[in-house]
């Protein structure tokens, strides 16, 4: 699985540098480093939603916070 993490300007706003970090620590908690690439990348077109731009392979294009996260990983993340 690849997740595209947006760190253009606006997301850089909403905080995805928190929202990186909080990638990071579920991957090596969970012990996911061979199932999932966590990617950086520039604006997906939805600035205008709430939070993080956070793109699943090159599929539907989710807004992530620090607040949602657990939330978002339970439904995209938890059957790896």
């Amino acid at each position: 699985m690849k997740i595209s993490v947006c760190i253009g300007s606006s997301c850089h706003l909403k905080g995805s540098h928190e929202v990186v970090r909080l990638f990071k620590e579920y991957i090596e908690r969970h012990h996911l480093e061979d199932k999932i690439t966590l990617n950086g990348t520039f604006c997906l077109g939805k600035c205008s939603d709430d939070g993080v731009s956070v793109q699943i392979d090159d599929g539907e294009i989710y807004g992530v916070t620090a607040n949602n996260f657990e939330e978002f990983a339970m439904t995209h993340l938890s059957n790896l």
